[in-house]
This record gives C-alpha cells, structure tokens and sequence, in this order.
C-alpha cells in the first residue's frame, strides 16, 4: 500500500541520475498542476484572462514551499538547533499551514502587482485550494507521514515504514501516546492507526465539489473565499482530534487546531460582511420620484 518511491531517475540523465522520484513529491507536483487546471475556467468565468492562473500557480509553488518548510523548522526549533542545515536542506519536513501564509503571500503580491481585483481573485483561489490540498494529501498518505492516533476499527491502516513507522516505539516516543496493551496483544509492535490523510483527502474532495457548485454565486466577491476559510478551518479542526501529535499549544489544542479556529472565526466574520449580493451593491440606485419629477419639470421649461 505504501509507495515512498515511485522510480529512480535513470543515471544516465543530467543532474538528477540516481535521484529518487518520491510519491509526496509526485503528489505535490499534480497538486499545483490540479490547482492551475481549475483556475483557468474561473478565471475565465469572471472575465480574466486564463493563462494568469500558471503565474499564480508559480507564485504560490515558490512561497508554498519557502513556507511549508521554514513552518517546519520553527516549529522543530531544537532540531534545528542541533543541525540548522540539515533540517534546511532535508527532502521532508513541510507543514500545510506554513505553507499557505507562504504561498498566499506571494500570490497576492502578485494580485496587487497585476492590479487585479482582490475580492474577486480570492473567490478564484478558494476553487482550486481544497482540490490541491486534497491531491498533496494523497502524496502524505503514500509515504506513511501524517497519519493519525492508533485505532481498532476495520479502517485502520498500519504504515511499518512510515515516516515515522506506526509502531510502538515510534508512537509513544515521538508523539507521548500510550499505545493500548490490547492493541499490541492483538497486532504486535506495528499497530494501525486513524489514516487521517484519506480524511482530509475525503473532506477536501466534499469541500471542493461544493466551493465548485457555488463558483458563479451572486454574493459579493470574497464570500466564497470566507465560506472556504470556515470549511478548511473546520475540517481541520476535526481530523486534528485523530491525528498523532506532539504540539499541544493551548491546553489540548494543537498548533494547527488553534490556527483553524482563527480561520473559522474570521470566515464567519467575512461572510457576514460579505452578505449582500453583487447586484444589490454594484447596481446605480434607481432615480427616486422626486428626482424624476424634478427633471421632466426642466425638460418642460425647456
């Protein structure tokens, strides 16, 4: 079930010969390219030209994983410490919602660059994010990274060279999970565990199908980006309670937890603001009575 490593570049190919194709690096690729593929028809929809979706995506591959890993070494500080240019270097080591604040930054440097709307821009973005997030998942669950607290239940999926393995060892010394002695009975030193990486890929596919439904919504441009906030945030939140971490930040919230409250909140912020429809706001009020009174009577004179 487990494919780290789809191929070996031939050695014979300049500058990567030898060098291994992972499967997360497989999945990240076809992630951004998902992402682009989506872009181009809502740009086009809100009347901007199609091709600006590759140069977004450029943008965000750039800060996605400037920010995915410099997420990752903040957050592992002390490994950092004992050895700053390998964790800087090193092939794994990305965290999502670094690398979001990255490529969100980037992008939408580039937005205001090409003076584009924002509003509506962020209501483009919002289609493609859970599509892409979901495909990057596919890459965390083929190399066994990522994957939740152990589990019983007839879903449960043993990773015996994850990164790290689901076995007892791991569990308790990297995350502080007391491993249920039924369990090791039962299943021995390797153990299954929650795949909260086919979670998220489940939920971003419900999330995207409805983010692509509402794509022509007649909300003021923002809305469905604040709708995606709360729906990332939520999801979030939910399949942190099963995953396997060791980053409590606040009493029993994980870092990404109290990060996914923040987006809820601020989403359901926006879409309150955001309630009005488009023709409501950007329509010219209709000349009252009086006004209309006032010029015929002109006229008249005239």
């Amino acid at each position: 079930m487990m494919y780290p490593t789809l191929f070996t570049v031939p050695s014979w190919v300049p500058l990567l010969g030898g060098d291994p194709i992972t499967s997360f690096g497989a999945m990240m690729f076809f992630a951004f390219l998902a992402g682009g593929f989506v872009l181009r028809p809502v740009l086009k929809l809100k009347g901007i030209d199609p091709e600006k979706a590759w140069d977004m995506v450029f943008m965000a591959v750039i800060g996605g994983v400037v920010g995915a890993k410099l997420y990752y070494v903040l957050l592992n500080w002390q490994q950092t410490a004992a050895d700053p240019l390998g964790m800087i270097f090193s092939r794994g080591g990305m965290v999502w919602y670094g690398g979001f604040f990255g490529a969100t930054a980037l992008v939408l440097w580039d937005i205001r660059k090409s003076r584009l709307p924002l509003g509506k821009m962020a209501d483009v973005i919002a289609v493609a994010l859970p599509l892409g997030y979901g495909v990057g998942r596919i890459g965390c669950f083929l190399v066994g990274d990522d994957w939740g607290r152990p589990t019983d239940l007839p879903w449960g999926i043993a990773f015996p060279l994850g990164s790290p393995p689901t076995t007892v060892a791991s569990i308790q010394q990297a995350f502080g999970i007391t491993v249920d002695p039924a369990l090791i009975q039962k299943y021995g030193s390797v153990i299954p565990v929650h795949p909260t990486q086919l979670y998220e890929i489940g939920l971003s596919a419900l999330i995207f199908f409805l983010l692509w439904r509402l794509r022509d919504h007649r909300h003021r441009y923002g809305w469905l980006f604040m709708l995606w906030l709360v729906l990332a945030g939520l999801e979030r939140l939910v399949v942190e309670i099963f995953r396997a971490k060791d980053d409590r930040f606040l009493g029993p919230l994980t870092v990404a937890q109290v990060i996914s409250i923040g987006l809820v909140v601020v989403g359901i912020w926006g879409l309150g603001q955001l309630r009005g429809t488009r023709e409501r706001v950007d329509t010219p009020k209709a000349p009252t009575k009086t006004a209309k009174t006032r010029r015929s009577r002109r006229r008249a004179r005239a």
